[in-house]
């Protein structure tokens, strides 16, 4: 179904989880006005914005269950559309009964006011979508929303919900402001050519043009941290056989996830654990240890050691471990002195350098690289601490937003013709024709954020990931 083509359709669907609870509610979302399906389905006219306690009935009268129904009329309800809702027990039996129900109402409102003949049940993600249309949320927000259902951490929750307030679409709004107003100034300077005054100097549009890439450049920031809380950090444990990736990895996790033996070559496939530390999403990966081919004849664990080189340059950040036990030792050395040559040829954006077994020393090195015991548990702390900070985490603060990867995108997008706009800005007789087009090209990257100039793909693309009643 193309959605662009429904959306006069009323729509229906169950608004809670599926399968048993406490409560089920069943939502209606319709352009039209929704009496004559209330009239059908009640008997009687429901007071806007209250709640009536009454029995839900079914087409021969005989009452399914004793709920709640509340009716919100356009334009004020959560999707601008008149909306009701029918708050029940939460059976899926009864549940499914009262969707077909109100299905079969609306059949039979054909012929009265207020008619709903064409409801029909809701594709992902179109309730959510319908309040975007009608101004209730901008494109921001609606991504909130799914994001705020689906964080896995209390500082992702807080940052969706600031999100879902506005706190990341004020943002780009003041910067809109800021770039239509220079906009104005190229347009005007355009407009008059021959002007003794030179619009643009009197007017300070490079000061105000250094201004508007320092807000952006904060917002970017800002916008990263919130990727970070809302996908998480991928780390993978890279390193020669046995020297305590999969001991690491249990450690962390706080529970024997990975099988741990003194034979080399134990752990032959990745093996991820998520967990949070300072309320960022870590999702860490255990790979087969790395060492060349000549020495293993194991055809499984070559395809193991394969696929921890994929893993590791997809990672964000690689934990190169290595054995204080055999440190000193040639051949151990080469082999490491190898593994690090191919995390650099492999791309590895972050690599921290940490050895592992400190517990056969009498103490942890003072200096250089970090220094730890898997099996002790001497100090994962300040590994956490150096994954949070290679990862960029900042405090999660009251100005913190959650943001995703398409932001970050469109917040580049706008760095960089801001940039060449700077570029042409200083340049005494740059065509002010392209200056004018990289300062709009800005400004539509950003409304690519809030939904004022998006296309219908990526619309589908957005709101085709929600769940079905959102």
């Amino acid at each position: 179904m193309n959605p662009l083509a429904a959306l006069d359709d009323p729509i229906l669907a169950l608004a809670t989880a599926p399968g048993r609870g406490a409560i089920g509610i069943v939502r209606i979302s319709s352009p039209q006005p929704l009496d004559g399906l209330i009239e059908v389905l009640f008997g009687q006219v429901l007071q806007p914005r209250h709640a009536h306690y009454l029995p839900f009935r079914d087409a021969a009268g005989q009452c399914l269950d004793q709920g709640l129904a509340l009716h919100f009329p356009a334009p004020h309800s959560a999707t601008g559309e008149h909306v009701l809702e029918l708050q029940a027990h939460g059976g899926p039996v009864l549940l499914e009964l009262l969707l077909a129900r109100c299905l079969e109402a609306a059949a039979a409102s054909a012929d009265g006011p207020g008619a709903l003949p064409r409801l029909r049940l809701a594709d992902p993600g179109e309730f959510t979508r319908r309040a975007w249309l009608n101004g209730k949320l901008d494109l921001a927000q609606a991504e909130a929303v799914a994001d705020l259902i689906d964080a896995s951490t209390e500082a992702a929750a807080r940052s969706a919900s600031r999100a879902l307030a506005g706190v990341f679409s004020q943002g780009i709004a003041s910067l809109r402001d800021r770039l239509v107003e220079l906009r104005a100034l190229v347009e005007a300077t355009l407009d008059f050519p021959d002007e003794d005054i030179d619009f643009l100097e009197q007017a300070r549009a490079r000061p105000r043009l250094a201004v508007l890439e320092a807000e952006l450049a904060a917002l970017r920031a800002r916008a990263r941290q919130g990727v970070l809380l809302r996908d998480g950090l991928r780390v993978v444990l890279a390193g020669q056989p046995n020297v305590g990736k999969s001991s690491l990895l249990n450690a962390l996790a706080g529970a024997e996830r990975a099988i741990v033996t003194p034979i080399p070559g134990t752990t032959r496939d990745s093996i991820s654990e998520s967990l949070q530390i300072g309320g960022v999403p870590l999702h860490i990966t255990d790979t087969a240890g790395l060492r060349s081919d000549e020495d293993t004849a194991d055809e499984v664990e070559r395809l193991g050691i394969a696929r921890s080189w994929t893993a590791i340059a997809e990672a964000d950040a690689v934990v190169f471990l290595r054995d204080l036990g055999r440190r000193g030792q040639p051949d151990y050395d080469a082999a490491d002195a190898r593994i690090a040559a191919g995390l650099a040829e492999a791309g590895a954006r972050t690599v921290l350098e940490v050895w592992n077994k400190a517990d056969l020393l009498d103490a942890l090195p003072p200096e250089g690289p970090l220094s730890l015991s898997a099996r002790s548990g001497a100090g994962l702390e300040i590994l956490r601490q150096r994954l949070l900070q290679a990862a960029g985490a900042q405090p999660a603060g009251e100005g913190s937003f959650i943001a995703r990867a398409r932001h970050l995108d469109a917040l580049a997008a706008t760095a960089g013709h801001l940039a060449a706009a700077r570029s042409l800005l200083d340049v005494s007789d740059a065509p002010l024709e392209l200056l004018a087009e990289e300062l709009r090209a800005a400004h539509d990257a950003l409304g690519a954020i809030t939904g004022h100039t998006t296309a219908d793909e990526l619309l589908g693309e957005i709101f085709g990931r929600f769940c079905i009643g959102k």
